[in-house]
């Protein structure tokens, strides 16, 4: 058997890498079709490689609801879930009546779904008072689309009593639009949605704003109700911005996660937003303003140490 000299062993032992033991950390996001899947992929890569000690890797889930239920537990460590769902799962009520999650934290709001009322530029439609006597498509059955459109329009007076309503998807919408079968129709959806550009590609398509009354009327029903507004050129023939409603996706974690973890990921991810946005355009709107505009539930407090390292004004509601 043959030895190295001593000194070229010792210099291999030196030079030899340290294996240092690395945390797993579970990322819960949703179906591999929709944004939760790429945007936590993209968040598990940032803290992979500018979190020291610390793997992440993105989980395939049900999305907000099971999400809800996987922090609780503890068997996720961070979750992209619905602002509604997250602020109903911490107050205990609707769908979480009875059961309440109050070790709920949040890191921030990340990106929103924005409500996108569409009609088509020869309609006449300009508001959503001009509804009334209209055919509108108010999403699918059950659908999220469907939720915030009854919510908006029954805080602004209206019913559905008021029109003759559809319940139709992003893309029967976009085609009972395109073919004149109705009048408007209701999106709630991350922008800019492909039914959409689609619809504004063959047809001259106008978006409806909604004003400040009518926006301040919404978030007195729904408290996660956000004002967001859809920037201008999101889709051809869009000249101008327009304001609408947003119900933004929360970053939570469980409260007994540690106060540096919370940091460093809070911080690395306001930080090195361009990696997300390379990997998704829902990360444009990834600001630290969205964000504190727009969390329903407390924050945690290693993500309170970030936002007042930068300045940022932190609303007392969002205080634990």
């Amino acid at each position: 058997m043959r030895f190295l000299p001593v000194a070229l062993a010792a210099s291999l032992i030196i030079a030899a890498p340290m294996s240092i033991a690395q945390e797993r950390l579970s990322i819960a996001t949703g179906g591999t079709g929709g944004v939760y899947y790429p945007y936590g992929g993209g968040l598990a890569e940032l803290i992979n490689n500018h979190v020291e000690g610390y793997t992440a890797v993105a989980e395939v889930t049900g999305a907000s609801v099971e999400n809800m239920a996987l922090i609780h537990r503890g068997d996720s460590d961070f979750a992209l879930v619905l602002a509604d769902t997250a602020y109903q799962a911490y107050t205990g009520t609707a769908a979480f009546e009875g059961r309440k999650v109050e070790n709920t934290r949040a890191l921030g709001s990340i990106y929103p779904n924005a409500v996108q009322l569409v009609t088509l530029a020869e309609s006449g439609i300009t508001s959503l008072q001009d509804l009334k006597g209209k055919k509108v498509s108010v999403g699918a059955p059950g659908s999220g689309t469907e939720l915030n459109a009854k919510a908006i329009i029954e805080a602004n007076g209206l019913s559905y009593d008021d029109m003759e309503t559809f319940r139709f998807n992003f893309n029967e919408t976009a085609d009972a639009l395109r073919d004149g079968d109705i009048d408007a129709g209701f999106w709630s959806v991350g922008p800019p949605t492909s039914s959409i550009l689609n619809l504004a590609a063959t047809r001259d398509i106008s978006l409806i704003g909604f004003s400040d009354e009518e926006i301040a009327n919404a978030q007195e029903n729904e408290p996660v109700f956000a004002k967001y507004e859809l920037r201008k050129d999101m889709y051809e023939g869009m000249d101008e911005p327009v304001q609408t409603i947003s119900i933004p996706n929360v970053l939570v974690v469980n409260a007994d996660m540690s106060d540096d973890l919370a940091y460093q990921v809070t911080k690395v991810l306001f930080e090195r937003t361009e990696d997300l946005i390379a990997i998704h355009p829902a990360a444009n709107d990834t600001t630290v303003e969205f964000s504190l505009n727009s969390t329903p539930v407390p924050l945690h407090p290693g993500a309170i140490r970030y936002y007042e390292e930068v300045d940022a004004d932190i609303p007392d509601k969002i205080r634990p």
